[in-house]
């Protein structure tokens, strides 16, 4: 290690390599004795969670900068749809019929990652969840493509791995959803979502509140698969009902294909801007008005 620091004082890694090797005590076995950024136990107790909320928010930002990392294409979508050369294996019907969009995303992911290393390979890098079936594709096709690609996993009930075809260097483990959420669109300039379930939808819907309340600059917002979300969500009923307005349904846009979803992305109004107002909501009294 370079020794560049500022100040004259010693790493915390040293500190923690000699407390490893003191004598063996009464008082050096106490769980009070150990350094408090070296103590696991002490860092897990419930008094610590803005801490590790803090760590979850800086490791991968972090590591993300240090990597060059300027703007990542999103890819959201279901862990359960196969690859179509498996989708005999799938559990529903409908999920062999949806192996189409593992292709889709797959072949999205080589074009926007050819696009990527032709302008130097920190911008657009593709991010996904890190496990399997759309988000397994997206990763896939990164490498295919000869670039990088993020995978942002989460610690589950059920023992998994992230899927092999994530950078390992750029491959993160969390245990908020919140934090890994906000990773997901720190540095995103374009969201595509895939059909999906829960955890899918949670995705959509956060980042497109986020958009329609001003929360985070518009971006590029498609949904692949018209059929898909049309059947699980009635949009014309939400904004019939007053619910959303009727402009909110601009915010995004359905495509079937990579090739659809790219000549979306080049040709999208409002890239950047963040609304000032959310349209068809009626102005609410400052405080000062109210008294």
């Amino acid at each position: 290690m370079n020794d560049d620091r500022k100040h004259p004082f010693r790493y915390s890694h040293e500190d923690r390599e000699a407390a490893s090797h003191i004598p063996d005590t009464p008082q050096t076995r106490a769980p009070s004795y150990a350094l408090a950024f070296a103590d696991e136990d002490f860092l897990c107790r419930e008094e610590l969670r803005p801490v590790r909320l803090q760590l979850e928010l800086l490791k991968p930002e972090m590591l993300m900068n240090e990597a060059g990392v300027n703007s990542t294409i999103v890819l959201f979508g279901g862990a359960r749809i196969p690859e179509p050369a498996k989708k005999d294996t799938a559990r529903t019907q409908t999920l062999a019929d949806l192996s189409k969009y593992y292709e889709e995303a797959r072949r999205f992911a080589q074009m926007m990652t050819a696009q990527s290393l032709a302008t130097g390979g920190t911008e657009n890098v593709i991010v996904t969840g890190g496990g399997p079936g759309v988000m397994e594709a997206g990763n896939r096709g990164a490498e295919e493509a000869g670039g990088r690609s993020i995978g942002l996993n989460i610690v589950l009930p059920h023992e998994q791995a992230p899927n092999s075809y994530v950078t390992p260097d750029l491959c993160f483990n969390f245990h908020y959803f919140a934090i890994r959420k906000m990773h997901f669109l720190m540095r995103a300039s374009a969201v595509c979502v895939f059909p999906g379930g829960f955890g899918t939808l949670d995705e959509l819907f956060e980042a497109l509140t986020l958009i329609q309340t001003g929360r985070m600059a518009q971006v590029p917002f498609l949904l692949f698969g018209r059929d898909f979300w049309n059947k699980i969500i009635n949009w014309d009923a939400l904004a019939d009902a007053g619910t959303i307005s009727a402009d909110d349904l601009k915010l995004f846009r359905f495509v079937e294909t990579a090739e659809e979803a790219i000549a979306a992305l080049n040709d999208w109004d409002g890239k950047g801007v963040k609304r000032g107002a959310i349209p068809g909501q009626i102005g609410r009294a400052s405080c000062r008005e109210r008294v």
